[in-house]
């Protein structure tokens, strides 16, 4: 391990993986295989807190800092990231209100959530992915409330979310300026969760559509201001796009650690896998692409903690581990050889499980663009 880790984090981080180790991990093979999570597993993430670790004290939050909370969750995504990002999602909405809410919507949000409660991020639809602009949600004014119409796709916790932060359109001719970010409470009437998605991997995610049918909602649901809804949603994607990277480390780490330990055990021509210069090579490039990762995502977390929105740094951390993760885990299957594309051993899994992070939270084609347009901008200047 490259880091330095403060006591608390040593007692936090193994917290976390005593549960992850002895009571979630048991079941991750069978709920992979269902596509959902069974509802009683969630408890165990309930009771480490994990819904609070980035809530601010004042709201009724642990508090933790980015870099500690990336580490906790690094640590639970070796046993499933799919698990992890669960809780995470929480905090991709709440980033939201954190950077442009009131301090009523912070707290509405905590209450809504504090009793093992998930909240959702309800920006993708079917034809508005990279193009968030093009959204076809609308959100017209009513008196004194807002009229939500339209369906959101590829929603994480959809369908089993308590409050949901969801972007519309309050003036569709206005394109990306005319996006407003609203609030908005499980029960609301005309809310509801659609299709749930069968995935290639992540299978643990709950993944659905969300449908708005005349949902109504009072004006004090913004966020922020009317017509901010783009650059609230961006920013705090920036965030999480650094953020969900440490998930992808955990997976890396986990994928290395079976790697190595199936080498070790295994033995062809009378030699262990491990003693060939090949599989050596596997296993080094394995290595340095999940250590140089790990300190990247690290170095992110130290610069969000400073007030910084890594709108850049974000981009790369995201774009270099998420990349490095389809090598990682593809390495970890060809250590194993024909057992590694058999369900029997975990390196399948952690090879489906990976290629989600290439796509959501922002393509990587697109973190490609926004780090040319960066670098376009600051040589220009310099």
């Amino acid at each position: 391990m490259a880091l330095l880790y403060t006591e608390e984090q040593k007692e936090l981080i193994k917290a976390v993986r005593d549960v992850a180790e002895n009571q979630i991990k048991p079941h991750v093979a069978a709920a992979d295989e269902a596509g959902k999570t069974p509802d009683e597993l969630w408890k165990y993430g309930f009771d480490l807190g994990l819904h609070l670790v980035e809530i601010p004290e004042e709201f009724g939050g642990l508090g933790l800092d980015y870099e500690t909370c990336a580490m906790m969750f690094e640590e639970l995504a070796k046993v499933d990231a799919a698990y992890a990002d669960t809780f995470v999602t929480n905090f991709v909405a709440f980033r939201n209100i954190h950077l442009k809410g009131t301090p009523e919507q912070a707290q509405h949000f905590v209450d809504m959530t504090i009793d093992n409660g998930f909240a959702a991020f309800c920006l993708t639809e079917a034809n508005a992915g990279s193009d968030v602009a093009g959204m076809k949600s609308t959100a017209v004014l009513d008196g004194d409330e807002y009229v939500l119409n339209g369906t959101k796709t590829f929603i994480t916790n959809g369908s089993i979310a308590s409050i949901y932060a969801i972007f519309a359109k309050t003036d569709p001719e206005a394109r990306g300026h005319g996006i407003t970010a609203f609030l908005v409470d499980r029960d609301t009437p005309g809310l509801s969760a659609g299709a749930h998605e069968n995935k290639m991997g992540f299978r643990l995610s709950d993944t659905t559509e969300v449908i708005m049918d005349n949902v109504r909602v009072p004006k004090s649901a913004v966020i922020g201001q009317p017509g901010e809804g783009m650059s609230i949603a961006l920013n705090a994607l920036n965030l999480s796009r650094a953020f969900i990277s440490t998930l992808g480390v955990g997976i890396m780490q986990r994928a290395l650690d079976e790697a190595v330990a199936y080498a070790q055990q295994r033995k062809q021509f009378g030699k262990r896998l491990i003693d060939f210069q090949m599989v050596q090579s596997l296993l080094a490039d394995m290595a340095i692409k999940t250590e140089a990762s790990r300190v990247m995502v690290n170095n992110c977390m130290r610069l969000m903690d400073k007030g910084d929105l890594v709108r850049g740094e974000g981009a790369i951390v995201k774009t270099f581990v998420t990349d490095s993760m389809q090598e990682v885990t593809s390495n970890a299957v060809q250590v194993f050889g024909g057992y590694g594309f058999s369900k029997d051993y975990p390196v399948e899994k952690l090879m489906r499980d990976s290629k989600v992070f290439q796509i959501f939270e922002g393509t990587n084609q697109i973190q490609r663009m926004t780090i040319a347009k960066n670098l376009d901008a600051e040589y220009r200047q310099g």
